[in-house]
């Protein structure tokens, strides 16, 4: 199955008084490669909102295993670990310049309808879209 890559360079907001990225700044990457991933498969955020749909998390965790510090080049690779019927669940690791394991964090999706915040059936094009990159377990 396909992985969608995203790079990012840890800018020194990123870092607490530790010197290292603050844990909250994880998320906010991982939202960055989610956006990207979804514009790249055609469901972009923007597009979504405007047909009064929303995906918002209902669940998220993280996994820090390395310090990432600031000028570190970090690689995010995205892959969709489960696809439901209402939801699915991305998984993002987290990669430094050799390659080294840094972190990891899932964050899953429910998809509603704006008008009665009710779930509904991800449509058959998101589905096959998220099926291209289902990481096999």
């Amino acid at each position: 199955m396909q992985t969608y890559n995203y790079h990012f360079t840890t800018s020194l907001h990123d870092i607490d008084a530790a010197g290292v990225l603050f844990f909250a700044h994880l998320y906010r990457h991982a939202h960055d490669c989610y956006e990207a991933f979804m514009s790249e498969i055609g469901f972009s955020l923007d597009k979504i909102i405007m047909e009064n749909i929303e995906l918002p998390l209902i669940h998220s965790e993280a996994d820090f295993l390395q310090p990432i510090r600031h000028g570190d080049r970090v690689r995010i690779q995205l892959q969709i670990k489960n696809i439901g019927n209402s939801s699915f669940t991305v998984i993002y690791r987290f990669s430094g310049n050799q390659d080294q394991q840094l972190a990891t964090a899932l964050t899953t999706h429910v998809y509603l309808d704006r008008t009665d915040h009710k779930s509904k059936n991800l449509p058959i094009a998101l589905r096959n879209e998220l099926a291209k990159y289902l990481a096999e377990e």
